[in-house]
């Protein structure tokens, strides 16, 4: 179930939400946990399953450790983190990668292991993360085992991040598991960025798609320089405004349901270097992986070596981590091999010259970087690159450019303004009173014009869906 979609706005959420604040607060994560294994077995029916599997798991390991720590037995609950890390893995593994790999090595006249063709459960790369920083917690003691498996099958399905995140550590959300505060405010502000969310999602990302789709089915031959560096600029909005939209109403549900998710987004493209970019990219996924990943690997405080190859596993992780495909590999190194250069020299003397020149490179690099991701097929990639930088003659602008720059020019530049602050730094200079007309107002009409692209339009993919 996708949340912009009718039946989840005004079927689902309604009636989860009435039926969630009817009953006493004893009751409610149970009606969560229900109506979270209803979203998800919506959409995948019988794969609800190994979510369920996933949470006994790690939820019996979770005691495991504690017991053995409560024992003494600090090897034993080693074991129990590693049995519940390697069982999320190679879930993981299973239903994303096998395929993929054994595809790669049939390839190569290596026919050992057989292509399953193996349905990717959705969501399934979030949910499997989620749950492996539960019982690492535990042993860290970062967090209290949860001895209540209703209240820890509501951590894991929790629906308004299910399915594309933003990925929520135990430690952060396991207080707001077991208590948490309503108010009439909290989800009022739920509601209204829930409907930015929705906005970005609906009335951007949706329409500056279309562009990035047409270039993409383009033969290399019908495109020109410009064109093509038009279709990875739609592209590149597209894949902020989806997942940062998807994200938005993630934190705006949580709100609504007295839950306080992390943002997952800071204005990335007003970045002046790319270790900046990162650190307003997908802030809960590098979050993760520096503390589960980078950090027990010895994080910097180690050789020089060392510290690079912690990098190399970190950016090759976070590259494949989205999806099976050597294209997400190569993006991942990409982005490696760009912080290794900041980290050496670059950083320092970006720091020195004006900001527009780290914007500029900034962007110039991310923009690239959206091609490799955008473009699975190795072939496609390679031609589309070509025509980027001109190699091969082919020409630089022609008479369909000027059709598709003038017919997505509005939308494009207003994807442009909403990808900075400036929006919120103009409504946050207005008075109290001004503002809540303001957002009453936009509220309201935002749910009107979203409806009736919902009622109307056919295109509404959801990119992080099958990550």
């Amino acid at each position: 179930m996708v949340f912009s979609t009718p039946i989840f706005l005004f079927c689902f959420l309604v009636l989860t939400l009435l039926v969630y604040y009817l009953v006493p607060r004893g009751l409610r994560n149970v009606v969560l946990l229900c109506s979270s294994l209803f979203f998800y077995f919506w959409g995948e029916r019988i794969f609800v399953l190994i979510m369920l599997l996933s949470t006994a798991i790690d939820y019996t390991h979770g005691l495991l450790v504690e017991r053995c720590q409560k024992n003494g037995n600090d090897k034993g609950a080693r074991w129990a983190v590693a049995s519940s890390v390697i069982f999320n893995l190679a879930l993981l593994f299973f239903f994303k990668y096998w395929d993929f790999i054994a595809s790669s090595l049939q390839a190569v006249g290596l026919t050992f292991m057989p292509v399953l063709n193996t349905h990717l459960p959705i969501g399934i790369s979030f949910y499997t993360f989620q749950t492996m920083s539960y019982t690492i917690d535990v042993y860290r003691g970062d967090a209290r085992a949860q001895r209540n498996i209703i209240n820890f099958g509501t951590f894991v399905t929790l629906f308004p991040q299910l399915i594309a995140g933003p990925i929520i550590k135990y430690k952060d959300l396991g207080d707001q598991i077991d208590s948490r505060t309503y108010s009439s405010e909290r989800f009022a502000s739920g509601v209204q960025i829930f409907m930015v969310g929705l906005g970005k999602k609906l009335l951007i990302a949706n329409n500056v798609g279309m562009l990035w789709d047409t270039y993409k089915a383009m033969a290399p031959g019908d495109l020109t320089v410009a064109g093509a560096w038009l279709g990875v600029l739609a592209f590149t909005f597209q894949i902020y405004f989806d997942f940062s939209g998807y994200s938005d109403m993630a934190v705006g549900l949580g709100r609504m349901l007295g839950f306080e998710f992390l943002p997952n987004f800071n204005y990335p493209y007003i970045s002046k270097s790319i270790t900046e970019f990162w650190r307003r990219w997908h802030i809960s996924l590098s979050t993760w992986f520096k503390e589960y990943l980078y950090i027990p690997l010895g994080g910097n405080r180690c050789s020089k070596s060392r510290w690079m190859f912690n990098l190399l596993v970190v950016w090759a992780a976070t590259g494949i981590w989205h999806g099976a495909s050597w294209n997400y590999l190569i993006w991942g190194l990409y982005f490696f091999v760009l912080l290794m250069i900041e980290k050496f020299f670059l950083l320092n003397l970006l720091k020195k010259a004006p900001a527009l020149v780290g914007h500029v490179y900034t962007l110039f690099f991310v923009l690239v970087s959206w091609a490799i991701f955008g473009l699975e097929n190795f072939t496609q990639l390679t031609a589309y690159l070509k025509v980027m930088f001109g190699l091969g003659g082919v020409p630089l602008i022609n008479g369909e450019l000027g059709y598709y720059l003038s017919s997505y020019l509005p939308i494009l530049c207003v994807a442009a303004l909403a990808s900075t602050p400036l929006g919120v730094s103009l409504y946050r200079r207005g008075s109290v009173r001004v503002q809540q007309v303001v957002c009453t107002v936009l509220v309201v009409a935002g749910l009107v014009v979203c409806t009736a692209y919902l009622v109307d339009g056919t295109y509404n993919p959801f990119l992080y869906f099958r990550f």
